[in-house]
């Protein structure tokens, strides 16, 4: 097995910023020169997640809207108050999203859907660099 590496650094507003990472996937895997394979995506953090959605604005608002539903920002959260912290639904939204995904390459070109795309969600209470591992195995 072959493994290429690559790193995506991205700037977010934090509070649930959506970002759209599959430019950056694809300009990985496109350097690998892998035909056959998947690229692994992974975020770094304990109050991040990537997934994949179309990426319009509707559905990211939804997404938000849903994930505001799930795990609240307000609320009396055991971790903010052990810790004196203020993001427990960070923690809470990001293991539920997971860290990772893992799309197939075929012809050297990622295989997603016609209105599918990588994205990188930042969930945590401030703004932040996120650093997103790519690993192209063959």
């Amino acid at each position: 097995m072959t493994v290429h590496s690559g790193l995506l650094r991205v700037q977010t507003a934090g509070d649930g910023a959506v970002v759209d990472l599959t430019e950056g996937v694809r300009s990985i895997v496109g350097r690998s020169g892998v035909e056959a394979g998947v690229a692994a995506v992974f975020a770094v953090g304990a109050t991040v997640g990537v997934t994949t959605i179309e990426y319009e604005p509707g559905a990211v608002a939804d997404f938000q809207a849903l994930l505001d539903r799930l795990a609240p920002p307000e609320g009396a959260y055991e971790h903010n108050a052990l810790n004196h912290d203020t993001n427990a639904h960070s923690h809470l939204r990001a293991a539920l999203v997971g860290p990772s995904e893992t799309i197939p390459i075929v012809g050297g070109e990622l295989g997603l859907g016609t209105w599918q795309q990588i994205v990188l969600v930042d969930f945590d209470d401030r703004p932040r660099e996120r650093i997103v591992s790519v690993q192209v195995l063959s």
